[in-house]
């Protein structure tokens, strides 16, 4: 579970953070009392216990499709243990059932708008919570630009320039303080708006964005030291906020410290109102394409709907980085991935779950979207981290299509992390044996009629003749590139093929049965290196 706590220890009145959030958000159901404190926010897995968080606010994500009387059970739960209020999406006609609820086990439920992820709900919460906790001397100049006025504020405690930048590591604001410290690193990424390439960058921006508290780096090549530190809104990460330090001070200050955090919770609420601003027409795009990755509830025009042509086609990728799983890492993926194909597909749209990215826009061919994936690889080497595969398995026009396409990305992605395969553009045509093999192998376990019991005592008994036979099945039934391939004589391959007709009665004469028996040594060889765990392929020749 993750848990927002609001530093301050009064927190805020639910009506006062309804008001806050606005309609458009969250609203409250029914007549329950308003005037209760939250201190925070928690989610609830329905799979885990319900701990004691008394005045927080019960994030319930799973709750709108469960029982009523789960329902009860749950909000019945969240009085005992002193909840604030229980936060759930719902349609229009469940809101009675919510409002009767709330009323028999006293209390209140909070209807989240469908356009609001529960990432970001989480984030608004934390930020608003988070802001009551801090003094007024932290809100700058709330105008037009408040990051470039909270920039120089912050310029003119450290000495140095700041910026402000996002999770593509574009500059947002910075500081224009008379007389501040800066280097040539700065002024190029303030000139770019853009932070150039540094050798020490990568390292440095995946730390600070995995840090909980802010870092300080000494002066490198002709780089002026450097405090860091990321931008949150609770476990949403929006970016980070770099200040040259002037002081001289060889570590952190306490007052560095709390200056910094201070910046970085104001910064995090201008950045997520932006965000909310622009996810308003986003969202129920995401909402789109999820339907379409699970082939459930779809109605045939979701693809119209996100503005793809079914007669052009819409092609999928889908993105899987080495820490797939670090929210971070998934966060700055699909950020640019999003970015990156807008500039050639503007009707791209992009989501995050289990771990990848998906991304779905027009295109009609695998081969297109591979032409969009080349040039993106490098460029997520040096934002994220090198590694990243990409998974391209092809084009559907129409939108029953598309969950299809999805379970072959995954299975494409799933054979490449089980056999190391050295590729990071994935297709069919790339793996397609690999592919057939893998379904050859399942197929034969889950229907054994289909195996020949002669072959199976053949592989158990007499293993040099099945790998002898495979060998010269893959050698087009050339003895002697069979016998270097497995590095003994030609007599000998010769001799265990003879064994394979007497003692297995083999037709070596037949195309269609050695076909099949090729297919099921081959497969079998492919379970065994399935289950072994084998982290490169077999240095054995096997045709």
């Amino acid at each position: 579970m993750d848990v927002v706590v609001s530093p301050n220890p009064s927190g805020i009145e639910l009506r006062e953070l309804l008001a806050e959030l606005g309609p458009q958000t969250a609203t409250l159901i029914g007549d329950a009392d308003a005037t209760r404190r939250v201190l925070g926010a928690e989610f609830h897995d329905a799979l885990d216990e319900l701990r004691d968080e008394p005045d927080r606010l019960l994030l319930a994500p799973s709750a709108s499709e469960i029982s009523p009387q789960s329902l009860t059970d749950l909000a019945t739960m969240a009085k005992r243990s002193h909840y604030s209020a229980i936060a759930i999406k719902c349609h229009d006609g469940e809101a009675p059932l919510l409002a009767e609820v709330a009323e028999t086990c006293s209390i209140p439920f909070i209807r989240v708008s469908e356009h609001v992820s529960w990432r970001v709900f989480d984030a608004l919460v934390a930020r608003l919570l988070g802001e009551r906790g801090h003094s007024d001397d932290t809100h700058f100049h709330r105008g037009a630009e408040p990051l470039f006025a909270l920039a120089n504020e912050l310029a003119g405690f450290f000495g140095g320039s700041v910026a402000f930048e996002d999770l593509g590591r574009r500059v947002l604001a910075y500081s224009s303080v008379p007389d501040q410290l800066i280097d040539s690193l700065r002024t190029r990424g303030i000139l770019n708006r853009l932070v150039p390439h540094s050798p020490f960058n990568d390292d440095q921006y995946r730390t600070v964005l995995r840090s909980e508290a802010p870092i300080k780096y000494p002066r490198l090549a002709d780089e002026e030291p450097r405090v860091a530190f990321a931008i949150r809104a609770g476990a949403l990460p929006l970016g980070t906020v770099w200040a040259i330090d002037a002081s001289g001070n060889p570590d952190l200050t306490p007052e560095q410290d709390r200056r910094i955090r201070a910046a970085a919770e104001v910064a995090a609420g201008h950045m997520l109102d932006d965000i909310r601003v622009r996810s308003a027409g986003q969202m129920p795009r995401e909402d789109r394409l999820r339907t379409l990755l699970t082939g459930q509830g779809v109605v045939g025009t979701e693809l119209a709907e996100l503005g793809i042509s079914e007669e052009r086609g819409a092609a999928l990728l889908v993105f899987e980085a080495a820490d797939g799983d670090h929210a971070t890492t998934l966060a700055q993926l699909r950020l640019t991935v999003q970015r990156h194909l807008s500039l050639y597909r503007e009707e791209a749209v992009t989501v995050a779950q289990s771990g990848r990215v998906y991304a779905l826009f027009s295109g009609a061919s695998a081969e297109f979207a591979e032409s969009l994936a080349e040039p993106l690889l490098p460029i997520l080497d040096r934002l994220i981290m090198p590694g990243t595969v990409v998974a391209s398995p092809g084009a559907a026009h129409y939108a029953a299509g598309i969950a299809p396409l999805r379970e072959l990305a995954d299975r494409l992605l799933s054979t490449v992390k089980e056999h190391a395969v050295p590729q990071r553009i994935l297709s069919v045509k790339k793996l397609r044996p690999l592919l057939i093999f893998e379904r050859v192998s399942r197929l034969l376990a889950e229907q054994p009629e289909l195996r020949s019991d002669a072959v199976t005592e053949m592989n158990e008994s007499d293993p040099a003749v099945a790998e002898t036979l495979l060998t010269w099945c893959g050698s087009f039934g050339n003895v002697a590139q069979a016998a270097r391939s497995l590095g003994i004589h030609e007599n000998t391959v010769r001799y265990r093929l003879r064994c394979a007709e007497e003692r297995y009665g083999v037709d070596l004469s037949d195309p269609e049965t050695l076909l099949v028996i090729w297919l099921q040594l081959r497969s079998q060889w492919f379970a065994e290196r399935r289950a072994s765990d084998r982290s490169a392929p077999s240095p054995s020749p096997r045709g």
